[in-house]
């Protein structure tokens, strides 16, 4: 997920200027250049070419800055974000609402809506944001499945947690899950690893290296549940939603209403557990992502 660069996302216009639409012109869909991105662009350009909407494909466009600079000039018609870079899009980081997945998303709704003609379609009931996973071994034994268990369990001495720099000291991560939990987690019991893959950070965990048996990560990672770790539950919210959801410009779905209908049971069947099993395809086994949103339409009956 590239939600970081978020931050250096503005309203120039791109290069150009919008392009000359008619009636009958395709929707432009895109999506951002990672693997949860590929996935969604494709489950999005199957889902209403099934509906029998005409679409233009320009998947992996590039990072959230360049895809909503292009979204707002008019050289791309509708891709999918995540709500909570509505709180960068806006300038209103420290809302506290963002981490209420129902707000955030009507706040997000609202404010693109009046001053960007932009609408946002339902969210996914899924969340990619900054989280904490443990091996699912030790989460069963010491019955660990919400951040205060975590906690809880980091006051034993039984974890060992593998991060990145940035994940140890930014203020939008493990010191805001600490300063929300009223709990320190010891910095001596955190093997820091170069770099932000995190997927180098659950394999460490799920390979012990180093005695690490807990790993930060995205919530819809697709590596965590098949090298057999288990997110955290952020029981108190310490962190913003960000649930990905359509975002289309209002001129484009009212010439196409059908994107509404035809979007709508494709994202609510994208919990965490699927999203998750979906990008591990993607990511773990290398399927193509075309691929793998076709099955995955077929198997909740958009696609015949």
């Amino acid at each position: 997920m590239t939600r970081r660069a978020a931050l250096l996302a503005g309203g120039a216009m791109m290069a150009g200027g919008a392009r000359a639409q008619g009636s009958s012109a395709p929707v432009v869909v895109s999506s951002k250049i990672d693997t949860e991105g590929a996935l969604l662009g494709n489950l999005i350009l199957l889902a209403l070419g099934q509906a029998g909407v005409p679409t233009t494909a320009r998947l992996a466009l590039g990072p959230t800055r360049i895809v909503r600079t292009a979204l707002l000039a008019g050289e791309i018609d509708l891709y999918p974000e995540y709500t909570g870079n509505a709180a960068f899009f806006f300038n209103r980081a420290e809302d506290a609402v963002w981490r209420d997945a129902e707000r955030g998303y009507a706040l997000a709704a609202e404010l693109d809506r009046t001053q960007n003609k932009l609408v946002w379609l339902p969210p996914a009931p899924a969340n990619n944001t900054w989280a904490i996973a443990v091996r699912k071994d030790l989460a069963e034994r010491e019955k660990l499945a919400t951040m205060s268990d975590f906690f809880a369990a980091a006051g034993r001495g039984v974890l060992r947690l593998a991060a990145s720099a940035e994940f140890v000291e930014s203020a939008a991560a493990l010191p805001a899950f600490e300063r929300v939990y009223g709990a320190t987690f010891p910095r001596d019991r955190i093997v820091v690893l170069p770099g932000g893959d995190t997927a180098v950070m659950i394999r460490a965990a799920a390979q012990q290296i180093s005695g690490v048996n807990s790993a930060m990560v995205y919530g819809t990672d697709g590596a965590i549940a098949a090298l057999g770790l288990v997110v955290m539950r952020d029981d108190k919210n310490a962190q913003p939603v960000y649930a990905p959801a359509p975002v289309v410009r209002a001129a484009v779905l009212e010439r196409y209403p059908a994107i509404r209908t035809a979007l709508a049971p494709v994202f609510a069947s994208l919990d965490l557990a699927t999203l998750q099993a979906l990008n591990a395809k993607i990511a773990v086994e290398g399927q193509p992502a075309p691929a793998v949103a076709r099955a995955h339409l077929v198997a909740i009956g958009v696609l015949r």
